[in-house]
């Protein structure tokens, strides 16, 4: 799931690009782009609470000892911090953990780049950022393209890839809190500092999810596996805490609206591995589907600013 802000002279960044910058931008594209269908594995033993809780269980030590000398934060930014917490890491990962048991990995890995599109809303809502029409014509498309996605409903193929109108809708929802979590990190960080952010409102939100996880548990079956582990495991470590430090390494050697470029990469990832791992298909409406919502979000993000004040998601 996936953010902060860094200080502005970090986002300017050099205005060329190294082969060293390209390929930290690829690996990142990798690694984020592989969360949803790695998340799918997860799921295949343990029900989506917990899967969640055992993701951050991992991820929350980590983050509090990289930030160990700097979690002092002022007590009137407590609130603050928690609710980003329960509203990013609880709702925002919660939704998407039911959204991915709802929809097929290549599904559910498109309709999760439609992130930057509320993005753009936000920003243009709480930031007072200007968007203009060629803008709207970019989320419309897109959202044109989640349509034909969605339509494309995997027939034929196994339950574990089936996609459900339920699936897709908790995947909008978490898309919706993970942009409203990043444009409101976005303030937080400038004034209390990336890590100590990070950290507070990820355990805050662990916290959250640990009772729903228990009341989970009493109610369902679920089995820890070795394949529930190492999925736990990359989503904790590559993607919440490994993924924060590259994508804030990457803001730091390149210009903010390239680095932004790289959550388009992600589906192109996801897509590629949810079809080698589950067989999803891949036909003629999915690919219309996904060049529409590609060619929207690069549309609605271009000349715009939210994507060069706010981190990438972590899906």
């Amino acid at each position: 799931m996936t953010q902060p802000a860094s200080n502005a002279a970090a986002l300017a960044g050099p205005a060329t690009l190294s082969s060293r910058n390209l390929g930290g931008m690829l690996l990142l594209a990798v690694m984020w782009g592989l969360s949803i269908p790695i998340t799918k594995l997860g799921l295949e033993t343990v029900p989506p609470l917990m899967f969640t809780a055992l993701r951050f269980l991992v991820a929350v030590p980590l983050l509090l000892i990289l930030s160990s000398r700097q979690l002092r934060v002022p007590l009137k930014a407590v609130p603050s911090i928690v609710a980003l917490g329960v509203m990013g890491i609880s709702l925002g990962n919660v939704a998407q953990t039911f959204g991915v048991q709802g929809t097929s990995a290549s599904v559910g890995t498109i309709v999760s780049a439609t992130i930057p599109i509320f993005i753009v809303i936000f920003a243009a809502l709480r930031l007072k950022q200007a968007v203009a029409p060629k803008h709207w014509f970019g989320l419309l498309a897109a959202f044109g393209g989640i349509a034909l996605v969605a339509l494309e409903n995997g027939a034929g193929a196994a339950d574990l890839s089936a996609t459900t109108l339920s699936g897709v809708a908790w995947m909008l929802v978490s898309a919706i809190a993970i942009a409203f979590y990043y444009i409101w990190s976005a303030e937080l960080t400038a004034q209390y500092g990336t890590l100590p952010v990070a950290a507070w409102n990820a355990l805050a939100g662990l916290v959250a999810i640990l009772p729903l996880a228990g009341w989970e548990m009493s109610q369902q079956p679920f089995e820890i596996t070795v394949q529930t582990v190492w999925t736990a495991a990359y989503l904790g470590v590559m993607v919440t805490v490994a993924g924060l430090l590259l994508w804030l390494y990457i803001l730091r050697v390149v210009p903010a609206r390239v680095a932004a470029g790289v959550q388009y990469l992600q589906p192109v990832f996801g897509i590629a591995a949810a079809a080698l791992l589950f067989g999803d298909r891949l036909g003629l409406m999915f690919g219309a589907g996904v060049i529409l919502i590609l060619g929207g979000l690069a549309l609605a993000a271009s000349n715009a600013r939210p994507a060069a004040q706010v981190t990438a998601p972590q899906e």
